[in-house]
């Protein structure tokens, strides 16, 4: 089979599918190892990103995904007539923010750190797809353990967890002192 025929099955697959699926499930549909059909994949991203196409393929997690160019969106709004946005309110950011760096993690692990109830938070989340239940911890209860997607991937820019910023201790301490003085405000209200 020719290359070219490799990069048209790749592409069948991954318009198909929609969603991302993993190197190895496609190196094995088009039966090449994972080093050539990642360098073909690599190839069509490239090829996609130098011509005028609406679609670029996105590695997720080891994964890939045939998507919309970004600056294609204003186009596709005016066709779908202003997609819902969900907003994000501070609650869901310091939630979602929680999981993304302590995750897989439980709700009570989550109100351990945030000091209050996270069940409408952590709902949300899993609404809007940016949150998914990873399993169950073993311990008494079994409580559900959670953790981010690949819409949390898309959605904040980054191809894997591993590339979310890492606060440093300063920064850590500057939150820290932040946070006790608006406990002391609470507590003097």
């Amino acid at each position: 089979m020719e290359e070219k025929n490799y990069k048209s099955i790749i592409e069948a697959i991954l318009f198909t599918m929609g969603d991302s699926v993993e190197l190895d499930k496609i190196a094995g549909a088009i039966e090449l190892d994972k080093a050539e059909t990642k360098r073909l994949l690599d190839e069509m991203k490239a090829e996609m990103d130098a011509s005028e196409r609406g679609i670029t393929i996105t590695e997720l997690n080891g994964a890939y995904q045939m998507c919309t160019k970004p600056e294609m969106y204003e186009y596709l709004i005016k066709i779908a007539k202003q997609p819902t946005r969900r907003a994000l309110t501070d609650v869901l950011l310091e939630t979602l923010s929680i999981i993304a760096y302590k995750q897989p993690v439980t709700k009570s692990e989550i109100e351990k750190i945030r000091g209050v109830s996270c069940d409408h938070a952590v709902n949300k989340l899993v609404e809007y797809n940016l949150v998914c239940e990873l399993g169950r911890l073993d311990a008494p209860g079994r409580p559900l353990l959670f953790g981010t997607t690949e819409e949390f991937l898309r959605s904040f820019g980054v191809h894997s967890i591993d590339e979310l910023p890492v606060l440093s201790a300063v920064q850590i301490e500057e939150f820290k002192a932040e946070a006790e003085a608006e406990m002391k405000v609470q507590l003097d209200i």
